[in-house]
């Protein structure tokens, strides 16, 4: 595309000329190729306009700046005091042609938000999925890279979707991208608000910062779903809800959980009927009732949606079960935040038949205030507690550890080797105890000083219920 027609009616200074061809568009030099254009902004760790002589290197035609250099030569760069929203404005230009015929549904919330996403595209399935784990384009699945990915990409992503012939795209959107403008200019026709309890604290300094950030999505939406039961959200007023305890537009009752799965009556639209899920708990009662409602919002009909679910293939990561043959339940899950890992271990407790084992830890550089709030929510439902490390990045792992076990008034164990935090509760687990692998889900590398060292949950379970069981049979 022209930089002209790129640029045409915006309110910005160009030097140089208008005339180059870009063939894409990136705010990250390592992604710059010949004929890019490149946004220089400041991010929250790195200044872009540090990267601006590699990028020209790299065969960028033109450049986003805050500020003109006379000492640049043969680039164009345009003037803007506003990069972030330039940037957006610009990638809604360059790949807006098929993504605008899609159904956009956008997904945030402290907890829930992949289950829904997941739950939603198998509901709906001429969607794509923009999630935390994957980015799914029909037949083609990507692991993610970040949470929620750039403008551009997230952009880029919705075209190739288009192109796919995909009728819509479900998104998870997280706090962080709702802050960083990063779904700037994204049509959303759907937001839905799962629920909201703390996390983040290290980044919103708030609770009230954090809510203010995730209902940023709705001012982006033009029809909204949210969980009137979760006290931060009753509040709001207009468009379509979903509960257990209150007159919701879709309610759950009769809840009944086995380890294999759960049942419920849904009522909706004066009509009551059974459904039946292969999620486990009533907090997944809670995503599925938001993803009826999207599905039912966007013309599906509710037999087809119940009869769909049954078919439903389950989350990496999210309490997905580890077969093995020590004759225990062992699951490994997601659960990072306090209530999250209450309403796991309430689920497990309800179903146990013998003691629940619980391996988990917190992610350094992170929110710090919820580690021993982590501890107490675990040793609620818990008969054993190993503490160990999650991803502690720059921290020492023995600190976060110990500020997990201040919440935690009877014995602890700490292991701050996570596979060896694994062995000894396989080791320790009798016949019929349940094991708990909490914090990391589906994640496959532990980020330790800098470094991404490979180590996922569900394979090292798996090798270690193995060996552990050829320990005690040997």
């Amino acid at each position: 595309m022209k930089l002209k027609k790129l640029l045409k009616d915006l309110d910005v200074t160009i030097k140089g000329s208008k005339e180059v061809e870009v063939t894409g568009i990136s705010s990250h030099s390592q992604f710059v190729s010949p004929g890019s254009l490149f946004v220089a902004k400041k991010g929250k760790t790195f200044d872009g306009h540090e990267f601006i002589s590699k990028a020209i290197e790299t065969g960028a035609v033109a450049i986003v700046t805050d500020c003109y250099n006379p000492f640049l030569q043969g680039v164009t760069q345009i003037i803007t005091t506003d990069a972030d929203r330039l940037e957006a404005l610009l990638a809604k230009r360059y790949y807006s042609a098929k993504s605008h015929s899609l159904y956009l549904i956008g997904i945030t919330g402290t907890n829930g938000k992949t289950t829904t996403a997941y739950l939603i595209q198998h509901l709906l399935p001429t969607f794509g999925l923009m999630g935390t784990i994957e980015t799914i384009i029909g037949k083609d699945r990507f692991p993610a890279q970040l949470t929620t990915s750039d403008v551009v990409t997230n952009h880029k992503t919705l075209y190739e979707m288009g192109e796919k012939g995909l009728k819509g795209a479900v998104m998870e959107v997280t706090s962080h991208a709702l802050d960083q403008n990063r779904v700037e200019e994204i049509p959303f026709d759907l937001g839905i608000f799962t629920n909201f309890s703390q996390d983040h604290l290290d980044y919103h300094k708030t609770m009230e910062s954090y809510l203010a950030a995730k209902l940023k999505l709705f001012a982006k939406c033009k029809e909204k779903i949210y969980n009137l039961d979760d006290p931060a959200l009753n509040a709001l007023s207009g468009g379509m809800t979903f509960g257990l305890h209150s007159e919701a537009d879709l309610v759950a009752k009769n809840i009944a959980t086995t380890l294999s799965g759960t049942t419920f009556d849904l009522h909706y639209q004066n009509k009551c009927v059974l459904v039946k899920s292969p999620l486990i708990g009533d907090y997944n009662v809670y995503n599925v009732l938001a993803a009826f409602a999207a599905a039912l919002k966007k013309g599906e009909k509710l037999h087809t949606l119940i009869k769909r679910l049954e078919t439903f293939p389950g989350i990496p990561g999210r309490l997905e079960r580890i077969d093995n043959a020590l004759g225990i339940h062992l699951f490994v899950d997601f659960a990072h935040t306090p209530e999250a890992l209450e309403k796991v271990l309430a689920t497990l407790h309800h179903l146990k038949t013998g003691k629940i084992i619980t391996v988990f830890g917190c992610g350094g550089e992170r929110d710090q205030d919820k580690r021993p709030q982590m501890g107490k929510a675990v040793e609620k439902y818990s008969d054993t507690l190993i503490i160990t490390s999650d991803n502690p990045r720059s921290e020492e792992p023995i600190e976060i550890c110990n500020a997990i076990k201040q919440g935690v008034a009877g014995p602890a164990l700490i292991e701050v080797d996570r596979r060896a935090a694994i062995e000894r509760a396989l080791f320790m687990a009798k016949e019929n105890d349940l094991v708990l692998i909490a914090g990391r889900g589906h994640e496959s590398h532990q980020k330790i000083k800098g470094r991404q060292i490979p180590f996922d949950d569900r394979v090292v379970a798996q090798e270690l219920s193995q060996l552990t069981e050829a320990r005690k049979n040997g």
